[in-house]
């Protein structure tokens, strides 16, 4: 019995070395494209519920679940590196799997198509990321050639239903995409450099490059060392954004190689998870790997920046820029603190267990700062790059090459529905010539939810006398109704209108006005309930008196151009309290600084105005944000009454002012 067991095992393993190896995937019809030649293909759809009446259905609002194919082929002279491809889906398509690519912005799936406007849909290449060329590997598809599928949900009509999308196209503007007929159930189209003098050949296979960008914020991914089954990588936080900042930054990625974090130093991860290895193929394969000591095995880590105190850490730091709290600067303010940097030893898994091939970096970076000042960012996906440089560790006239480097760039969105958010900083207005202060419009910063109904959030914010300024919002209404009834300023609405909802306000008062120069003194206000370190604050002024200014007496400031002026605290002044409660007042009272700014009329462009408009900001930003500005300016009101109500607001939030910082020293 053993003999014809052993016969019949023999008799298997020949009949299966006999069988023909698995054909290589077939390249779609050739068309003449000697570009880049892209197509789409359905594979299949099927009605699914909910079933919808026969009138919803003849107006294409059937559910169906969809397959299809994309591919992309180098048919060209250059190589794509991190192509992707552009899908302008036409049936309110629902993507529920991509598999070959991922969502150049690092969406969630399942993702709406239609959530950017109607926009097509950008894929970027993944795990395969560049396509060479048909001269540098001999016309092998495996490498010139990618497939994306894709599972969803699309929307139509009944039966004949046509799930084609409306065209496709790569997302490099330096090719021009046009459709060319092939099946009529594909859609396909070629993809020809705009400029044809292109040189007829790439550099050695895999030694192309994309060029090196700049972007808000930039993610630098760089292999400093790789081992057969591990390597080393070095991430850089840098920030390019002349206004913005990060405070507490959380980084977190994707893992789409079944990699896992082992160590990690000048960072660390918000959960030290190990149970996806434990219980997956990482543990199955590394069976001796003690991972009771990894750090971090999950699919998406969450990561963020160490103390001060561990800077110098043998086992978690001593890694340049590392371990400020997560504290992000711009260059503007201080170069030295504008990056933030971590290392970490990645282990990899099959098939990627190959010294000499080049790691996959992650894929879907996202970013976030813990401060609700701090602005929300959209990453796109890591492009290969050149190789980063670095000192010669030796102290040598010598540098040392990364193994692989790649950047991800990230930018603050801007007039997009979907990420935008209210902002969290408000601005009023006074003026010496005025008793009233014009506040913060009416949810400046955003209504609560849902809408109160014990106060109006269409109605125009109401003026305020200067000593209201230092109440909290709920506080104002008493104060706020007695100034209308002293000033005669006619009747309150009913109800009356919400507060700003601001965490930060600022107030811009104009303090003087003489024949040869002006001033104005800005006061920041802190009503959250942290301390706003290192704070910075940039005012736009009108070109007519921006090259009129001088100096600020309390704080660094400097014109940087643009109308701008940038401000941040000196020496001692520089640290913003959270509203608090030791002003012997019945009421918290926020965080303050203040300076005066002087500026001349001397070297004006024109006549200077101070009343009548010249004398305001038309932007003030905080912390890289911008303010919600108030819609109108004060008018100029009666003199005696006036001059004492602008000393009365001197007086009053420079004694709170001198009361509050005296007792942070």
């Amino acid at each position: 019995m053993e003999t014809v067991h052993a016969l019949v095992f023999f008799l298997f393993v020949a009949l299966a070395a006999a069988q023909p190896l698995p054909a290589p995937a077939p390249a779609p019809a050739d068309v003449g494209c000697n570009g880049v030649f892209l197509t789409y293909a359905p594979e299949a759809h099927e009605r699914i519920r909910p079933f919808v009446d026969p009138a919803a259905a003849a107006a294409g609002r059937q559910p169906y679940s969809f397959r299809a194919s994309a591919t992309v082929l180098n048919n060209g002279v250059r190589t794509l590196p991190s192509w992707a491809l552009l899908v302008a889906f036409a049936h309110g398509e629902i993507l529920v799997s991509v598999d070959g690519a991922v969502l150049t912005f690092g969406d969630d799936l399942p993702y709406n198509t239609t959530a950017t406007g109607g926009g097509a849909t950008s894929l970027s290449g993944n795990p395969q990321t560049d396509l060479l060329t048909p001269i540098a590997t001999a016309g092998d598809l495996t490498r010139i050639q990618a497939t994306v599928k894709l599972v969803g949900t699309l929307f139509a009509g009944p039966e004949p239903v046509v799930t084609l999308p409306s065209a496709i196209s790569l997302a490099d503007p330096a090719y021009a995409c046009l459709p060319v007929a092939t099946a009529p159930t594909v859609l396909s189209a070629c993809c020809v450099l705009n400029a044809p003098d292109q040189p007829a050949a790439d550099p050695p296979a895999g030694n192309a490059y994309l060029p090196r960008v700049t972007g808000d914020l930039v993610i630098t991914y760089d292999v400093l060392q790789a081992h057969e089954t591990t390597y080393l990588a070095l991430v850089t936080l840098e920030n390019n954004a002349p206004m913005g900042r990060l405070d507490g930054w959380e980084l977190s990625w994707e893992w789409r190689r079944g990699e896992f974090v082992n160590s990690m130093r000048g960072a660390y991860p918000r959960a030290v998870d190990t149970r996806g290895c434990l219980y997956g193929p990482q543990g199955q394969y590394y069976k001796d790997l003690d991972f009771s000591k990894v750090l971090n095995c999950e699919r998406w880590p969450v990561v963020h920046d160490l103390p001060p105190s561990r800077r110098d850490d043998t086992s978690l730091g001593q890694i340049e820029h590392c371990c400020r709290n997560g504290t992000i600067l711009p260059k503007t303010m201080d170069e030295a603190q504008s990056k933030s940097a971590f290392q970490m030893e990645v282990y990899k898994m099959p098939p990627d267990l190959n010294r000499t091939a080049r790691p996959h970096a992650p894929a879907n970076f996202r970013v976030s700062g813990a401060s609700p000042l701090n602005q929300a960012y959209v990453c796109g996906q890591p492009a290969l790059v050149s190789p980063t440089e670095f000192p010669d560790p030796s102290g040598l006239a010598s540098t040392t090459l990364a193994v692989a480097t790649w950047q991800a760039v990230c930018n603050m969105p801007v007039d997009d529905s979907k990420a935008a958010k209210p902002p969290h900083c408000c601005v009023s207005f006074s003026a010496f010539y005025n008793e009233s202060v014009i506040p913060c419009s009416t949810c400046a910063c955003g209504c609560p939810t849902p809408a109160p109904t014990t106060c109006s959030t269409t109605a125009p914010a109401l003026l305020l006398p200067p000593h209201a300024l230092l109440m909290p919002f709920e506080w104002r209404a008493k104060e706020t109704l007695k100034w209308l009834h002293d000033e005669e300023l006619g009747a309150p609405p009913n109800p009356m209108p919400c507060g700003d909802n601001c965490g930060v306000s600022v107030n811009w008062h104009v303090a003087t006005d003489a024949a040869g120069g002006w001033s104005a003194r800005v006061t920041l206000f802190n009503w959250e309930g942290a301390d706003m370190r290192d704070w910075f604050a940039t005012v736009v002024m009108d070109d007519k008196v921006y090259g009129g200014f001088e100096q600020a007496y309390s704080f660094n400031a400097t014109a940087v151009g643009d109308g701008a002026i940038f401000m941040r605290g000196r020496e001692g002044f520089d640290f913003l309290l959270r509203e608090n409660n030791v002003s012997g007042v019945d009421y918290p009272v926020p965080g303050k600084q203040q300076s005066v700014l002087s500026f001349t009329k001397k070297t004006a462009a024109g006549d200077v105005d101070v009343v009548g408009g010249d004398g305001f900001p038309t932007k003030i930003f905080f912390n890289g944000e911008e303010c919600a500005m108030p819609q109108r300016i004060p008018s100029q009101g009666v003199g005696i009454r006036a001059s004492r109500g602008g000393v009365l607001v001197l007086l009053l939030l420079s004694f709170f002012f001198f009361l509050n910082f005296g007792a942070c020293i």
